[in-house]
């Protein structure tokens, strides 16, 4: 048997609904804001304690599906992290050879000039994220972390580079801070 327990600080409420057969839909709310995930392998259960603790569990044998109680347990812990604290993904904008200029317009980032292209290459923003860009630093912030991570990396990945090497050509957008 295999279980783990996620402690739920104050001011933070979390909503468990559904079954091991289903799947587990888990609210969280607090000052940042409401987020939830879908969770669902077979044989984990997950449930509140007396004590305000989510106990996390498994009276299965098998290695991959008690490795999953650790999963689910971290989930859990990234949801009450998000609504309490926030995530933040600091990137920085590197050039050499050509000044880029970018900006936020609407649900995606507007990077101009990149190697000296006429043509603004563009990245999405997922989600609720916000993303801020302030001289040669972009500042991705939210409360869902894999929205947050897949913006930082849509943003590195707008300013790849191809048949170049990269030891001469520098420039670009990479993530220098993670949560």
């Amino acid at each position: 048997m295999e279980e783990r327990f996620v402690n739920v600080p104050e001011g933070v409420s979390i909503e468990i609904e559904g079954d091991t057969l289903a799947g587990f839909t888990i609210r969280a709310s607090g000052p940042k804001g409401e987020n939830s995930r879908f969770l669902k392998y077979r044989g984990i259960h997950i449930e509140k304690t007396e004590d305000g603790r989510i106990r996390v569990y498994t009276t299965d044998k098998k290695s991959k599906v008690r490795a999953m109680v650790g999963t689910f347990a971290s989930h859990i812990n990234n949801l009450i992290k998000g609504v309490t604290e926030g995530f933040e993904y600091r990137l920085k904008i590197l050039y050499s050879h050509f000044p880029m200029k970018v900006r936020v317009e609407g649900d995606e980032v507007i990077i101009e000039n990149f190697l000296g292209e006429k043509h603004p290459r563009r990245a999405k923003i997922f989600g609720r994220c916000q993303v801020k860009v302030s001289g040669n630093e972009i500042i991705v912030t939210g409360i869902d972390k894999e929205e947050c991570g897949q913006t930082a990396a849509n943003l590195e990945l707008a300013t790849k580079k191809k048949n170049l090497d990269v030891r001469i050509f520098q420039d670009g957008i990479y993530i220098v801070e993670k949560p």
